[in-house]
């Protein structure tokens, strides 16, 4: 299960005037994280902020530690103008600590968003035009409360944002993406602004992004190149693969007309170093490693004006490469005790097909926390690393403390026996929990395929 805190703003569009009224529709969607919801980015001169004493506790905050991390994603989509589509922002965040999982509880507050396009700021959402779709915007929001409950009050913890977005605190000026804060009394923080860039989309463009190769013009769904190694010790660099690539086959945003190159909107990347990983073979900080004799890797091209993307799979053949023989992944075989999808090392589901639960699985003898900071097993296969993650929680379970004293159930109207769980007992549950036919959420418990379930509220 993802431990995901979703905040989730209005979606808001229309012209000037328009906009100015939707500074007061938006800015009573403030959450429970975010206790002061922004605004929409209008003739922003400045909204009056409430107080961040407004701010609702976040649900099923767990007791913090001194020094815990806490990660902070915020989530922001920028439609251009076209035609008649209007443009629209909207924004949300997502938090997470250890594998917590919590409800955010929506409470009316008051704050501001202002969004920038280099050092111009944006009066009218509307000049967001669709001729600077793939340009960067920046978003500028005030009086950001995070609250994380009385029962960490006057808690130290690390709150952190991606990379290039940024926060600064009421109390300090200093702008930062990480700090060490120290929560008040009532276990809340203020976020005196944050920033937060964003890639304005022209949503309604129907481009579509496919490959070709170069010298043909022909529309092409694979590719092979073939370089040779320039030393006997076989060592290549990524940048030869990837520069040989791009040299063979384009990627073009064009709605199938493969002569009308757009190719200045696309942006380009790869999984080299993951495919060689997933063979055991090592590249280096800058990129060197001895090459196979072959590998397949995949170059993936994204149009920067709307999100088109297309893969292309390549087969690399290196003639003088050397023979390798991957050692053999240390793995072990687990029981997935709850249906589970698999994501890639971004945290991104991989297809559709899931593993459904009692069945047994073959993972890596450790778990690996990706960009979500969620706990994952890596899977393997035929004694390799595949790329593939299972959440950990739908295998090894989540510890939680009941609340109340429990019944152990097999259906909704039936026990599954005569035990009663006493409150303050620690019990495992595994992966998300489900809805019976009365409409009640249970957890299951048990590392066995025995029906046993407890009721969430239990928990809570």
């Amino acid at each position: 299960m993802l431990n995901l805190w979703p905040i989730t703003f209005f979606i808001f569009q229309g012209g000037k005037d328009h906009m100015k009224k939707n500074l007061r529709i938006v800015s009573v969607a403030a959450a429970a994280l975010l206790a002061v919801a922004p605004v929409a980015a209008s003739a922003v001169s400045t909204v009056n902020a409430a107080s961040v004493t407004s701010a609702t506790q976040l649900g099923k905050v767990p007791t913090l530690a001194n020094g815990d991390a806490v990660n902070v994603k915020p989530n922001v989509s920028l439609n251009t103008v076209h035609g008649s589509i209007k443009a629209a922002i909207s924004v949300s965040f997502d938090a997470t600590f250890n594998g917590t999982t919590a409800t955010s509880n929506f409470k009316p507050g008051y704050s501001n968003i202002q969004l920038f396009h280099g050092s111009k700021e944006i009066t009218n959402l509307q000049d967001v035009h669709y001729l600077t779709a793939g340009s960067t915007y920046r978003v500028v929001m005030s009086h950001v409360g995070l609250n994380f409950g009385s029962q960490n009050a006057n808690k130290e913890i690390t709150l952190t944002m991606p990379e290039g977005d940024f926060f600064q605190l009421a109390s300090n000026n200093t702008v930062t993406n990480s700090r060490t804060i120290k929560l008040d009394q009532n276990g809340t923080v203020t976020l005196n602004q944050v920033a937060i860039n964003v890639t304005a989309k022209d949503f309604a463009n129907p481009a579509v992004v496919a490959w070709y190769d170069r010298e043909t013009n022909v529309n092409v769904t694979s590719g092979n190149i073939t370089l040779d190694a320039g030393s006997d010790a076989g060592k290549m660099n990524v940048a030869q693969f990837v520069a040989a690539a791009e040299n063979k086959y384009v990627a073009r945003n064009n709605a199938g007309d493969k002569y009308n190159s757009q190719s200045s909107t696309i942006s380009y990347s790869n999984n080299i170093k993951e495919a060689l990983k997933a063979m055991n073979i090592d590249v280096d900080a800058n990129g060197w490693f001895v090459a196979p004799k072959s590998f397949t890797f995949e170059m993936t091209a994204s149009a920067n004006n709307n999100d088109a993307s297309a893969k292309l799979p390549i087969t690399v053949t290196v003639p003088n490469g050397k023979d390798v023989t991957p050692a053999t992944v240390p793995s072990q075989s687990k029981t997935i005790m709850h249906n589970a999808y698999s994501y890639d090392k971004d945290a991104k589901r991989v297809g559709t097909d899931k593993v459904t639960r009692y069945n047994t699985v073959t993972v890596a003898m450790n778990t690996t926390k990706l960009a979500n900071g969620i706990s994952y097993y890596e899977v393997i296969e035929n004694g390799k690393a595949t790329g593939k993650y299972i959440n950990a929680d739908n295998i090894d379970g989540t510890k939680r403390t009941l609340k109340h004293n429990a019944y152990v159930y097999k259906t909704s109207k039936k026990r599954a026996n005569k035990v009663v769980l006493k409150k303050g007992t620690e019990v495992t549950t595994y992966g998300g929990s489900y809805t019976f036919k009365n409409g009640k959420k249970y957890y299951k418990i048990g590392n066995d395929t025995k029906k046993t379930y407890v009721k969430v509220a239990n928990f809570d």
